[in-house]
């Protein structure tokens, strides 16, 4: 049994991932509890593996006394040294079991305990592996599409985990077997193993591919202050630089727009607005407000973080955006309420 069994920890190290010394106290614990059966469940059993002399010692630890109060846990002196002949009242001795003597149900536990290690083992594997992932961007393989609920099931590595309907850009069309950039938001200990929590909607995917393509921002020279983000559709990013001589914003783009471009290609055409961050919030709402030109910024109540930004008549709507999106996303990137007004003082009815 030894041989074959070491043997077989071994691949199990080797194929899953999982340490030796793990299961070897997970198939202790299982024959312990099996062994201990025979003896009214009392704890008197113990199992040593020795993986380099490729042994395993099952032994029942007995009081050796005079007279016999509990036939599981105590021996009689005459009894004690015919296994040992130098045993003593008062003192233990330890019984060798024969691991084949178990018979069938005991054979059964030890399998049945061990198979659940190795579960709990692999889960505690998969959940170490993911949460080193939490808060990064991943690459992922659509392996399938569910028709009805449009969840979409994700390879990760050996792992699997679901992007959900909620999680998805509207609109993307996944294709299976093609490669998504997807977000980890968090990951957390479930009952039924480690539960990931993915997202293409996430302000952090955004983030991530900015440190991705822009190696400034990866070295930290530049910093990425805030995002706003209406997935699918509008991005806000506010960036600052360390380096004077930087231009924080040209950086992102990048030569000929390459390195934005590619983000926005990874978004799948989403717009995407970078602007320069400054600890004046007046200058800071008014290049949240980009595209649109912005001619004043007034300060409406300092606490209350409400302020009145004056645009060209004929940037009105740029500024305010379809169906508000462009003052809602820059509200969003800079903390503050945002009233929009024209130069002209009159709204177009």
């Amino acid at each position: 049994m030894s041989k074959e069994f070491f043997e077989a920890v071994k691949m199990l190290e080797t194929e899953k991932g999982i340490p030796a010394d793990y299961l070897y106290e997970k198939i202790s614990a299982a024959i312990i509890v099996a062994a201990k059966h025979d003896f009214g469940g009392k704890d008197i059993v113990h199992c040593d593996i020795d993986p380099e002399k490729q042994k395993i010692k099952v032994y029942v630890t007995k009081n050796v006394v005079e007279e016999i109060e509990d036939e599981d846990t105590d021996l009689t002196l005459e009894q004690a040294q015919m296994i040992r002949k130098s045993a003593k009242v008062g003192k233990t001795i330890d019984i060798p079991l024969k691991t084949k003597n178990f018979g069938r149900i005991v054979a059964q536990t030890a399998k049945h305990v061990i198979r659940q290690g190795i579960r709990e083992a692999e889960r505690g594997q998969m959940l170490k592996e993911f949460q080193s992932k939490n808060q990064e961007l991943l690459t992922a393989k659509v392996s399938r599409i569910d028709p009805v609920t449009g969840n979409v099931s994700l390879e990760i590595g050996k792992n699997e985990a679901m992007l959900p309907k909620a999680e998805q850009v509207p609109g993307e069309v996944f294709r299976e077997g093609e490669m998504t950039k997807i977000f980890v938001v968090d990951v957390k200990e479930g009952g039924k193993g480690p539960k990931i929590m993915i997202s293409r909607t996430h302000p952090g995917l955004v983030r991530r591919l900015f440190e991705t393509e822009v190696p400034e921002i990866f070295d930290g020279t530049i910093e990425i202050k805030s995002v706003s983000r209406e997935a699918g559709s509008r991005t806000k990013i506010a960036v600052a630089s360390k380096d004077e001589d930087i231009d924080p914003v040209g950086s992102c783009i990048g030569p000929r727009g390459q390195r934005v471009s590619n983000i926005v290609d990874a978004l799948g055409g989403e717009k995407i607005d970078i602007v320069k961050y400054s600890d004046d919030p007046q200058e800071f709402v008014a290049a949240a407000l980009a595209p649109s030109d912005v001619v004043d910024v007034e300060i409406l109540d300092e606490g209350a973080k409400s302020c009145r930004a004056t645009v060209p008549d004929d940037q009105l709507s740029l500024a305010i955006g379809n169906k508000g999106q462009n003052v809602r996303l820059a509200a969003k990137l800079t903390g503050w309420k945002i009233d929009i007004k024209p130069e002209s003082g009159f709204y177009e009815g």
